[in-house]
């Protein structure tokens, strides 16, 4: 079995990059990816283990993507070159940004705080949640801490929602042509949180398929059953490649290695044609 979508503690997720894999080799996966949230910090950290612990890491992205006006559309690269400068240069300006608007958003947050006469927080706090990349979650960790949050929830309700700050965002038909120039395989993440509305899904899609896009993750957390199928319908029809990952990130209870929604799993063989396509474009790159 495998799973081709896992966030550790270099971005959004719980675990560090050895933990994730000791975690997967112990649910007996065979081949996963770290695909952290535009960053690649852990990859290496995560090859290695992989190595010691005989679970395939392959090297991976979930890059945040702005298309036909939706923000926050999520790409995911799979077998790139994590040393390649078209992406690695791209990766730093988004962490620049990232970081400034961190630091705004903490801003916002300890202003809401001042208001109830609580003590504000600070970046140093925050950033020792955090293994790499800062984000919303480590604040919203860090408001728990304090105990000035319940849950993750009641943190981004009360605090981080009013405090949001707007995100940098790449253009995907930039992110599509960075993917392929980097050896990579190029999959749309959890389709169905992008709208709900088939017709629209559909006519995106068949725009993605033509900009580039090699692939659907088909089979995750975010979509029914019945859209799960549907979703099976689109890569059929696009001739795209259908893939499937848990999106982990050790946050909820729910949050299963391995495994999406109702327990499944994710075979290993919707792993071959994604491996054919980026061994073929690897060779083209040498």
């Amino acid at each position: 079995m495998i799973d081709l979508h896992l966030h550790s503690s270099c971005s959004d997720g719980v675990l560090t990059p050895s933990l994730l894999v000791a975690e997967a080799s112990k649910a007996g996966l065979s081949s996963i990816s770290i695909s952290d949230h535009d960053t690649i910090a852990g990859v290496e950290e995560a090859i290695q283990a992989g190595q010691r612990l005989g679970v395939e890491v392959i090297p991976g992205v979930e890059l945040s993507v702005s298309y036909r006006g939706f923000n926050d559309v999520h790409l995911l690269g799979y077998w790139i070159d994590i040393h390649a400068p078209e992406l690695t240069e791209q990766l730093d300006k988004f962490a620049m940004h990232r970081s400034n608007r961190n630091g705004e958003i903490v801003l916002l947050v300890n202003k809401l705080l001042q208001d109830e006469g609580k003590e504000p927080l600070t970046l140093e706090e925050v950033t020792s949640l955090a293994d790499g990349v800062m984000g919303r979650p480590h604040i919203a960790r860090a408001l728990i801490k304090r105990s000035y949050a319940k849950t993750m929830e009641d943190a981004f309700t009360r605090y981080l929602i009013p405090s949001d700050v707007p995100k940098a965002y790449w253009a995907m038909e930039d992110a599509l042509l960075t993917v392929k120039q980097v050896g990579g395989v190029s999959v749309l993440a959890h389709p169905t949180s992008i709208t709900k509305d088939q017709i629209l899904l559909a006519e995106l899609i068949s725009g993605l398929k033509e900009s580039g896009l090699d692939g659907l993750e088909v089979f995750n957390t975010l979509a029914t059953e019945e859209e799960i199928m549907f979703l099976q319908k689109l890569a059929y029809r696009f001739s795209l490649l259908p893939t499937g990952g848990s999106d982990f990130h050790g946050i909820s209870p729910d949050d299963r290695i391995g495994k999406g929604r109702g327990g499944t799993k994710f075979s290993d063989a919707l792993l071959p044609p994604l491996r054919g396509l980026a061994e073929q474009r690897n060779k083209i790159k040498e």
